[in-house]
């Protein structure tokens, strides 16, 4: 280890290389540490470790069936009053149609999240995932944070291991990790006050475990929260993991970072924030969370959020996934995204490629589809 220029990240090293876990003290030394080349270097050995030179990608669509909501987070600039002239809001056979129409051959992913729409029935929910599934059979549905989850308990007045199993038969194949900001209750007083608190987020992925059902988790970092806040958050979520490996044999499929988009929200505004997420920033919180997320499959690079030539530069700081092809994006792009609506299948390809690495088209359950050959070249 010769490549250490950080004497405190030796046992650290040891560690990794090792297969042991970190405990939350080393966690916050990664932070805090500028031996950046080290923390790249620990987080690509964990990551090969897992995957070899494996990086997954899905041929998948994103659809908002509405952004129409009451929920007022203060960091979104997606969110819509039923009255404005920019809302939208589909009938279950809206959805379908506009699936037909943004749908091309091979996709097999459809991610929905949505507002909190403050009219919808309970019924509105099960209705649209059946439509979607009786039309296109073959496309997996990955729809409704645990945001979205409570807030259907809460119109259904069903608990919420109930709605994910209702959903779960009408044809809900998997949960997305939206919702879950930053748990750090400080935080989300101000960020995401009357959104699902933290412990209830944990508990709902937890009962979508339990039927056999995989989640993601997200972050959103690049705010108000400190570094140890945002290690407090991977930590819970390495506990839930550890609890869902446990009991049930699975549960989270990737951990996906999301930066903050200062951009059209009221969050931006209060602090006079303009800036992005900086390049190493980005890399640096990617990094701690493969080295400190052990028991994740995946951490993803979100191409949306940091844009597709430095998710392409993540590859090397212990990024397995680039997220898929998309179609439509409105969320981000919304609060200030400059990166593209989607990309193209082939362009994923190239840009896992170009970095030396083995593009694997993947379902939403991280079956392997198709693997392409690497090409270690330089871009044109």
């Amino acid at each position: 280890m010769n490549w250490l220029s950080d004497p405190a990240l030796a046992p650290i090293a040891q560690k990794v290389e090792s297969g042991q876990r970190l405990n939350f003290e080393e966690g916050m030394q990664l932070f805090r540490t500028r031996d950046l080349n080290t923390l790249m270097r620990l987080a690509n050995l964990r990551k090969t470790a897992l995957h070899g030179d494996k990086v997954y990608f899905v041929h998948s669509m994103r659809l908002e069936f509405t952004n129409i909501c009451y929920v007022g987070c203060t960091f979104c600039a997606f969110a819509a009053h039923k009255n404005e002239a920019r809302a939208w809001d589909y009938t279950p056979e809206e959805v379908v149609a506009q699936v037909g129409r943004r749908y091309l051959p091979g996709i097999t992913e459809l991610h929905m999240s949505s507002g909190h729409h403050p009219n919808h029935k309970w019924e509105y929910y099960p209705a649209m995932v059946r439509a979607l599934r009786e039309s296109y059979p073959d496309l997996q549905v990955k729809a409704f944070t645990a945001a979205e989850i409570e807030h259907l308990s809460r119109i259904s007045k069903k608990p919420t291991l109930d709605v994910l199993r209702e959903l779960q038969a009408a044809g809900l194949s998997a949960m997305p990790g939206g919702g879950a900001e930053i748990f750090a209750d400080r935080v989300r007083k101000q960020v995401a006050k009357n959104k699902v608190k933290a412990e209830k987020w944990l508990q709902i992925h937890s009962e979508a475990h339990s039927l056999g059902m995989r989640t993601n988790a997200t972050m959103l970092y690049g705010h108000i929260e400190t570094l140890e806040e945002r290690l407090d958050h991977m930590h819970r979520l390495r506990e839930l993991q550890d609890d869902s490996m446990a009991r049930h044999g699975g549960g989270f499929h990737a951990f996906i970072p999301l930066a903050f988009q200062p951009l059209g929200n009221t969050l931006a505004q209060n602090l006079g924030k303009t800036e992005y997420t900086t390049g190493l920033d980005d890399l640096r919180n990617l990094a701690v969370a493969r080295i400190y997320l052990d028991n994740f499959p995946h951490i993803k690079g979100y191409w949306v959020m940091i844009g597709s030539e430095l998710t392409q530069v993540s590859l090397d700081w212990g990024v397995s996934d680039i997220d898929g092809t998309i179609q439509e994006e409105h969320i981000a792009h919304a609060a200030g995204a400059t990166s593209p609506m989607k990309l193209s299948e082939q362009g994923m390809i190239r840009m896992i490629q170009h970095a030396g690495r083995l593009p694997v088209l993947r379902d939403a359950y991280y079956n392997e589809l198709e693997t392409f050959p690497a090409q270690h070249e330089a871009a044109d």
